[in-house]
C-alpha cells in the first residue's frame, strides 16, 4: 500500500502570494495501492483573476520536487512534465491524479498558489 501524506502549503516559495491569499489541503492522509489511482486537493481563496496552482512531492532528506502547474480562472496555461500526473482547477480548488502508483510515491505533497499578472 502507498501512502502520502499533505501538509501545508510551501507558500514562502512563491512571492506571487498576496497577504489574504490563502491555500489548504482539504485531507491530510490518502492512501493506494500500487497500479491505482489516488487524488489529492487543495482549497484556495484569492481575489486575484490569474492563478498558477502547483503540486510538488517531497520525500525525507531531500528537496522538494516539482510535478507540475495548472493556471485557473482566466488562466488556462498548464505544465504537466509526467503523464502519470492529471490535474483539475476550479474558481477555488485543485486536484492533483496521481496513476499508476509505485512505492516512490509516497511522499509529503504539496499544494502551492501563485497570482499573476498578465
Amino acid at each position: 500500500m502507498v501512502h502520502g501524506n499533505l501538509t501545508r502549503p510551501l507558500c514562502e516559495l512563491f512571492p506571487g502570494l498576496i497577504a489574504g491569499d490563502s491555500i489548504s489541503p482539504d485531507v491530510q492522509k490518502v492512501s493506494g495501492k500500487e497500479g491505482g489511482s489516488v487524488t489529492l486537493r487543495c482549497t484556495y481563496e484569492t481575489s486575484y483573476s490569474y492563478v498558477r496552482l502547483y503540486w510538488y512531492r517531497h520525500h525525507s532528506n531531500q528537496a522538494p520536487q516539482f510535478i507540475l502547474w495548472k493556471g485557473a480562472r482566466s488562466w488556462s496555461d498548464e505544465h504537466i512534465p509526467d503523464t502519470r500526473y492529471e490535474s483539475t482547477t476550479s474558481r477555488t480548488s485543485t486536484e492533483l491524479t496521481i496513476t499508476q502508483l509505485t512505492l516512490a510515491d509516497a511522499a509529503l505533497y504539496y499544494c502551492a498558489l501563485e497570482n499573476t499578472v498578465t
